[in-house]
């Protein structure tokens, strides 16, 4: 947008904001809205806002062009609008300005009183006028209610539906997981799911790779930590088949297969997943495996190794007492030192 333009719309906007604070004084569902271009076509990026003392409450996303009735954003200039968005559970009547497809204006909601009978009877309550405007807003259908309901899930009140919607959980994404072999009944986490997405397509993955656990909260530890079915399929390939527990600490540690491979070019082919991870923890690396080497210690067992970094048993340390004539010291003998403190 030119300056002049954006100079243009911030004034729209300023005028709309003192007219809403002077409307809230007689209706709270009166509020501002905001309209700007998106980069999706078919769609535009919508906000309804309400501001006043001690409430505010804004929803903004990508909304489709289908959704205003009788709004057309491709006319170029300034023009006056009014257009209506139509929910099960009210309606948003809307006027304002457009100026070269994105403008402000005022809007005022009109609760559908119908819509919080029906949603009590099938189980949601405690819809106020707030949490009904909320569900004007994201679209919270009577359709999308009761397909829900159909799920069988636990612990779904009226907050949770709205959380669904917002964050995607639709009945195809649930009958999707289940389709993966996920049965998940617990509404917490299927929006932890969304969040960190945890998706069918994902879950299959880690199935192709060889992993059948799927729990669900071990699920979302995966999409958190970024242990991915390439990295499982890795892992496999080298000889471990780690649970998901491991996996996750591995992660955590950076116990990756490329790491695990450097392992391996330094003699050591398949250390315990346990000890791996106490390699990453106490620095065990194969830069100070190869130092060792040269000292002529060839192959130390891996706990002789995790002792040695505990202690601080370092190649420099060792290196200083064979220029002082202290040759031929085993890792014992070398740790043994360090923990009485002799230099």
């Amino acid at each position: 947008m030119k300056m002049r333009e954006a100079l243009g719309i911030c004034g729209i906007i300023a005028c709309a904001l003192i007219a809403v604070n002077a409307a809230h004084t007689s209706d709270s569902q009166t509020g501002n809205w905001t309209i700007s271009r998106s980069d999706e076509p078919g769609t535009v990026e919508f906000s309804l806002i309400i501001s006043r003392p001690g409430h505010r409450s804004e929803h903004e996303s990508q909304w489709p062009l289908s959704t205003f009735q009788g709004l057309d954003v491709s006319q170029s200039g300034r023009q006056q609008v009014h257009f209506t968005i139509a929910r099960d559970a009210g309606k948003f009547d809307c006027e304002g300005y457009l100026e070269n497809g994105e403008g402000a204006g005022l809007f005022h909601f009109s609760a559908d009183p119908n819509y919080r009978r029906e949603m009590e009877a099938l189980g949601y309550r405690d819809i106020d006028a707030d949490r009904q405007f909320s569900m004007a807003a994201m679209d919270v259908s009577l359709d999308f209610a009761r397909r829900i309901q159909a799920q069988k899930l636990e612990g779904v009140d009226t907050d949770k539906l709205l959380a669904f919607k917002i964050h995607g959980v639709t009945p195809e994404f649930i009958q999707g997981l289940r389709a993966a072999g996920l049965d998940e009944h617990d509404a917490d986490q299927l929006i932890a799911f969304r969040i960190h997405g945890v998706s069918p397509e994902f879950i299959r993955n880690l199935r192709a790779a060889g992993l059948n656990e799927t729990e669900g909260d071990k699920l979302v530890a995966f999409r958190i930590h970024g242990v991915s079915p390439e990295m499982i399929a890795e892992l496999h390939k080298s000889g471990y088949s780690p649970d998901a527990d491991a996996l996750v600490a591995m992660r955590i540690h950076g116990a990756s297969p490329e790491w695990v491979a450097q392992l391996r070019s330094v003699g050591y082919d398949h250390v315990e997943l346990d000890q791996l991870v106490a390699f990453r923890i106490h620095g065990v690396s194969p830069e100070f495996i190869q130092k060792l080497q040269g000292l002529g210690y060839r192959h130390p067992e891996p706990d002789q190794l995790i002792a040695m970094r505990i202690h601080g048993v370092t190649p420099e340390w060792i290196a200083e007492l064979k220029s002082r004539g202290m040759q031929n010291l085993t890792i014992d003998q070398l740790v043994s030192m360090r923990i009485h403190g002799i230099d």
